[in-house]
């Protein structure tokens, strides 16, 4: 029986990777987007040439009207049995004390409200006291949240450490409802994020500082996040999993 998945910022990086691999092992794929259809559709076609199944699903998770009507768009898959919440954000390179107003307030819009409003709708689809079947929850956190980005990201450092909080206590509150809640933290991956900060080049031209002198891909990501999705990590819960080359 193909269980159900839906991650949100799914047309592209980190989130596409996981999405293809997740279709390969068998998962119904419920692939969000904000703004590139043709990134998303695309995505869709390759899973079905696989023999996957997947459908595109627009929605801007800083809105709640729009998540709710996300979700109420993945229940015609069937019920929920995993989520990644992956939609995410960054800005340009900046110290905190240049930073806007409007800036900081997209940031914690997307990155936080975004994710927790996500977190939430997911966890009220699989929580078996609500008529859900038990599930996973992988949120992509980063390490920016324990380096803390300075002149750089600070904000958004800020905003992948309230998923680390989420992670840790939410993992407590769905215990006795059969579902798990861990989190990624990828550290410096060759997406396409980075050019959306100014920096094309920035994973490959810090990764060779990690310990192991490279940029992390997107497919090393995807395959941690499966893991975690699966019942081969079913005695973990609440774990902050790194993957930053020992960054």
């Amino acid at each position: 029986m193909h269980r159900s998945l839906l991650i949100t910022g799914a047309s592209r990086g980190i989130g596409r990777a996981t999405a293809l691999l997740a279709a390969a092992r068998g998962w119904r794929v419920g692939v969000n987007y904000h703004s590139d259809r043709a990134a998303a559709d695309a995505l869709v076609a390759q899973i079905e040439a696989m023999g996957g199944q997947a459908v595109a699903l627009q929605a801007n998770v800083a809105e709640e009207s729009q998540v709710l009507r996300l979700f109420e768009a993945m229940d015609a898959f069937g019920p929920l049995h995993g989520l990644v919440v992956n939609a995410g954000i960054v800005a340009p390179p900046l110290p905190l004390l240049e930073m806007s107003g409007e800036r900081l307030r997209r940031m914690f819009a997307v990155n936080v409200l975004g994710s927790y409003l996500t977190a939430r709708e997911g966890a009220r689809r699989m929580a078996r006291s609500l008529g859900g079947e038990g599930g996973s929850m992988v949120l992509v956190s980063s390490v920016a949240a324990s380096l803390g980005a300075p002149f750089e990201y600070v904000d958004y450092a800020g905003a992948k450490g309230a998923l680390d909080v989420l992670t840790r206590g939410l993992a407590k509150e769905l215990g006795g409802e059969g579902v798990r809640v861990n989190a990624v933290r990828p550290g410096l991956i060759d997406t396409e994020i980075h050019a959306s900060g100014g920096q094309p080049d920035r994973a490959e031209r810090l990764g060779k500082s990690t310990p192991l002198g490279r940029a992390g891909r997107a497919e090393e990501v995807a395959e941690a996040i499966l893991w975690l999705l699966d019942d081969r990590a079913s005695y973990t819960t609440g774990a902050l999993v790194d993957i930053a080359g020992g960054r």
